[in-house]
């Protein structure tokens, strides 16, 4: 009688018979949710590879047209629009793609099109659309949520937290969903943003990153020319993805960032160069999170704003603006890598905003880093070095960039010239260099970008890199030559005269005490990660 029954009859059979419905229920969840991964990882993968049989083909096609088919020889304006008209569709393609996928696919995405200098002009135009609001849920779905996480369990109704809720969301990403709201009295009154974790988005979100490291593995095996080493990338966020998950560790991200940016190392108060939000602690679980609300509009939207006010785009109010905005993120970027080594590390035009009083605000604390004081002193060091430098070739100042550069863990190929240490210092912390060492080339693009001198990225310099090239972005997106390590060289002499007491440069036992501390710290970390919500959260905020 059993060797009639198909297997999956059986299977089902075996399963109806040993196990309770609710564990039969988490293997279907956990079946179709595999199945679910699969499936997008084909169609990513698919998409890539019919773009990237496009450009074969067009080059093939350009080839037969400008080297066999003289005739028919194109000209260069005539091939150069070629290329763009190529660029369009690979955007068009990708774009589509990608809004029908969501998940964080929107987030790599928004990586990219942070960078719109390093990648075709169509590329960054197609892709900064989802710097901003990407398929919203319906409120009902939202309000749900919320009673789940914070009303069931104290006997609330909604009206008792929430006098106003606005139905049309401030904004919606990858993961969570933003809307507008007042609360009552008994919550203490005011506008405030209410911050929603999309159902069940860990598992897709996890599994989307996973697939693009298996991509762009691929790339670095295949030697695909790319600006940046996005597998080392991918890996690295993929890390900090897992705790963007848990809003009570993003409330403690949040005070935390506050506390850096309004008190200076000796623990007196200061003028935060930006405006950042600050949770309603009675109001966070791990999936809500109530913060204050930031009047304004997101970067992303600021040139409609300006043009709306009659602002020219390459006028003087614009470049006052801009410098304006650099000046802020240098200054808050500054602060929290060089004193603290606790950083926001998920900046990007969607969650910059320019405030309707004329500040800057910055939200979203969901991806933070920490780096050990080692590590930011070194950063220090660098910025001292590129400071001081006499001039961008000479040989003294170049030999001292990079040694100190050397010390972020950057290992060059074997072929790479000899100031790659250096020319890569001043890609990340300099915009203002106009002539890069032995032939190195400031674009990203280009085979002898600084970037492309690096065996792999390091992981601690991802996210930093992010934060510091981003910066970059904005200044070229502006016009604006800028440089970093100017405006972060005050504070570098500050953080090494402050430090130079613990522990003294070269000492072997110096360095086994600072290397032990790391340990300690990495240890640490990962211990607090398995605390329980509102212990991590204490914890995390000490």
């Amino acid at each position: 009688m059993l060797q009639i029954i198909p297997p999956l009859a059986l299977t089902a059979l075996t399963l109806q018979l040993t196990t309770t419905y609710e564990q039969r229920y988490q293997c279907y969840t956990k079946a179709v949710a595999n199945g679910e991964r699969i499936i997008r990882a084909a169609t990513f993968s698919l998409t890539i590879a019919s773009i990237i049989r496009s450009y074969k083909r067009k080059s093939i096609e350009l080839f037969f047209r400008n080297v066999v088919c003289c005739a028919n020889k194109l000209t260069e304006e005539e091939e150069k629009l070629a290329w763009n008209e190529q660029h369009a569709q690979g955007a068009d393609t990708l774009t589509k793609t990608i809004t029908s996928m969501q998940g964080f696919y929107v987030k790599a995405a928004q990586i990219v099109a942070s960078r719109p200098d390093s990648i075709p002009q169509e590329y960054a135009d197609a892709l900064s659309v989802f710097t901003d609001d990407n398929d919203p849920l319906p409120v009902e779905v939202i309000k749900e949520v919320i009673e789940e996480e914070l009303l069931v369990q104290r006997g609330e109704k909604f009206d008792d937290v929430f006098e106003e809720f606005d139905e049309v969301p401030l904004g919606s990403a990858s993961v969570a969903q933003v809307h507008h709201a007042v609360l009552t009295k008994k919550y203490g009154g005011g506008e405030v943003a209410v911050k929603v974790q999309r159902p069940s988005i860990e598992d897709k979100l996890m599994g989307d990153v996973a697939n693009l490291k298996r991509i762009a593995k691929l790339f670095r095996e295949l030697h695909v020319d790319l600006p940046v080493d996005y597998y080392a990338v991918f890996t690295e966020l993929e890390e900090q993805l897992k705790d963007e998950f848990d809003f009570e560790v993003e409330a403690a991200s949040m005070e935390r960032m506050h506390n850096i940016l309004t008190t200076d190392e000796k623990g007196a108060q200061r003028e935060s160069p930006i405006v950042t939000p600050r949770s309603v602690p009675a109001l966070v679980s791990k999936r809500v999170l109530v913060m204050d609300f930031l009047k304004g509009v997101p970067l992303s939207r600021a040139s409609d704003m300006m043009k709306s006010k009659g602002i020219a785009p390459d006028g003087v109010e614009a470049k006052l603006f801009a410098r304006k905005l650099l000046k802020s993120l240098t200054t808050a970027f500054g602060w929290s890598i060089l004193e603290s080594g606790f950083f926001h590390a998920d900046a990007h035009p969607g969650n910059i905003f320019v405030l309707d009083d004329g500040r800057i605000g910055l939200i979203d604390f969901g991806q933070v880093k920490q780096v050990d004081r080692d590590y930011r002193e070194t950063v220090a060091k660098v910025i001292l070095a590129l400071d001081e430098r006499k001039s961008d070739d000479n040989d003294d100042d170049l030999h001292r960039i990079g040694n100190s550069t050397e010390g972020l863990d950057i290992e060059l190929k074997d072929d790479a010239p000899a100031h790659g240490h250096a020319a890569i210092a001043m890609w990340l912390f300099d915009g203002s260099v106009e002539t890069f060492p032995d032939g190195y080339d400031e674009n990203e693009m280009s085979p002898n970008s600084p970037v492309k001198a690096m065996k792999e990225f390091p992981s601690d310099l991802v996210l930093l890199a992010r934060s510091t090239v981003l910066v970059k972005g904005l200044a070229t997106r502006f016009g604006v030559r800028w440089s970093l390590s100017q405006e972060w060289a005050p504070i570098a002499r500050r953080v090494l005269k402050s430090n130079s007491g613990h522990i003294v440069e070269g000492s072997s036992q110096g360095t086994k005490l600072l290397r032990l501390k790391s340990w300690g710290k990495q240890k640490a970390t990962k211990i607090v990660n398995y605390l329980p919500g509102p212990i991590k959260k204490r914890v995390l905020s000490a």
